[in-house]
């Protein structure tokens, strides 16, 4: 197949090839014309994604197969699955549904995260990270906080030791560590022990900002989610503390994030779909990226090419997977024409 339009990041007019589902940037004789004109996006991706969480736990593959389904026609087509309480392997073989990286299952201590989710290590977690970089596909999720109801607010759920062992596990094994973090105390041990990325990090500071632009530490700030922070605050009344901390957290969420960009932190683009966010929201999530300070080019770029080099994916080059969504209009001048793809293309196979 043959495609013509203006390719981003680069911006310029280009004809592109796809043989066997890969790019090609030289002529193939006989191609048929499927893209003439329009804006040539390297696949979205989702960095932050539950493909297999429902409402109460994990669901059946079939209704993982719909979530995934919807993260496509959203132009999602690159998944980092973080963290899912069944096995996905089953919807990696399939060329219809986005790519999927899995991250295996939570870790977090008993009663110290959302039940029926997580793997629950009372100590030794360093097995439990060995177990779990095994299982996924080079990333593992860990629980770095949640409600302590013996304090009545958020805490750390390991120590500096045990996060240091834990994540050079990780690390010789050839995987990379994540951390669901909301809170201030958790951040400086995580960070401290070398994690390669921090997931929704509302309690970052200058000083762990700092830390984690020296270091390269990722955030996926999840921004959509956090718009849920209130109603989780509503709920707490058992635990005033703690709900006056969540409120605390969203309201300072733009300054935090738009703080963590303007230092040079890496920020991607993360839905938190699954459970209680709906999947096929990337775009609302480059929205809220770009409203708390990303330039629409960035923000794109934190779900499409960035994303894909930080994962390992290449874009629209010779060689790489013909993973592409087709606009009519340039997103760059209205983020909102991202939700209106002409065309999506996976794997060479349009959609």
């Amino acid at each position: 197949m043959h495609l013509r339009g203006v390719v981003l990041p680069d911006g310029e007019p280009r004809d592109l090839w796809v043989v066997n589902g890969r790019v090609r940037t030289r002529p193939v004789p006989g191609a048929q014309t499927v893209v003439d004109g329009g804006f040539l996006v390297p696949g979205l991706v989702d960095a932050h994604c539950h493909v297999g969480l429902g409402s109460h736990g994990g669901v059946e593959l079939s209704e993982a197969v719909e979530q995934a389904l919807t993260d496509r026609a959203a132009g999602t087509l690159l998944i980092r699955d973080c963290g899912s309480p069944i096995d996905t392997t089953p919807l990696q073989e399939r060329l219809d549904l986005p790519r999927i990286i899995r991250a295996g299952r939570h870790i977090a201590r008993p009663k110290r995260y959302l039940p029926h989710i997580g793997v629950e290590v009372e100590s030794d977690l360093a097995t439990a990270v060995a177990e779990q970089a095994a299982y996924g596909d080079g990333w593992v999720k860990l629980v770095g906080d949640w409600i302590d109801r013996g304090v009545g607010d958020l805490a750390p759920l390991w120590t500096d030791d045990e996060l240091a062992q834990a994540i050079k596990v990780a690390h010789d094994a050839g995987a990379k560590v994540t951390a669901h973090v909301f809170g201030e105390d958790a951040l400086p041990g995580l960070i401290n022990a070398g994690i390669d990325c921090i997931e929704h990090g509302t309690g970052l500071t200058d000083d762990t900002i700092s830390l984690m632009a020296s270091r390269g530490t990722v955030l996926v700030p999840t921004l959509i989610n956090i718009e849920t922070f209130p109603g989780i605050a509503d709920r707490a009344g058992k635990y005033p503390t703690y709900a006056n901390h969540m409120r605390d957290l969203h309201a300072r969420m733009s300054t935090t994030v738009a703080s963590a960009i303007e230092a040079g932190v890496p920020v991607y683009a993360g839905t938190d779909a699954g459970g209680g966010i709906q999947h096929g929201r990337i775009v609302d999530e480059i929205i809220a990226l770009h409203r708390v300070g990303m330039s629409a080019v960035d923000a794109i770029g934190a779900a499409s090419w960035n994303a894909r080099s930080w994962l390992g994916f290449p874009s629209l080059t010779e060689g790489a997977a013909a993973d592409v969504v087709v606009y009519d209009e340039d997103p760059r001048e209205n983020l909102e024409v991202l939700r209106s793809p002409r065309m999506i293309m996976l794997r060479g196979r349009i959609h």
